[in-house]
């Protein structure tokens, strides 16, 4: 089973993803309510692909990313960024393997995961 790790600020959107992905078989994690460094979190939570909004609370979801791509043991995962802004460009430079423009269809989201 496909594990991806929900990285929003947004309690709603985090709900709501989690439950469509519930219905797709995929299993779900999320960082709202972990506390600590993000790097750990996801090394804790090993998933398979991460859906990481741009605009992560305090956190830079861009520069996020970047760390990501710079540490040997996160260095491989997966990545879709989302945001309401096309920062597409940035997230692609960072590292990203995949953008999502807010809003989206569920058949975007599925498209993309089944590509990364």
């Amino acid at each position: 089973m496909t594990k991806i790790l929900l990285a929003d600020d947004d309690f709603t959107m985090v709900t709501l993803l989690k439950t469509l992905l519930g219905m797709e078989g995929y299993e779900t994690a999320s960082l709202l309510d972990k506390a600590g460094d993000v790097l750990d979190n996801i090394r804790r939570e090993k998933p398979d692909i991460i859906l990481l909004d741009v605009h992560l609370g305090d956190r830079n979801g861009v520069e996020l990313v970047r760390q990501m791509r710079e540490t040997d043991d996160l260095r491989n995962v997966r990545v879709i960024m989302v945001s309401g802004i096309d920062k597409s460009d940035e997230c692609f430079i960072a590292g990203a393997n995949d953008f999502l423009l807010k809003p989206y269809m569920p058949e975007e989201l599925f498209s993309k995961l089944r590509a990364v």
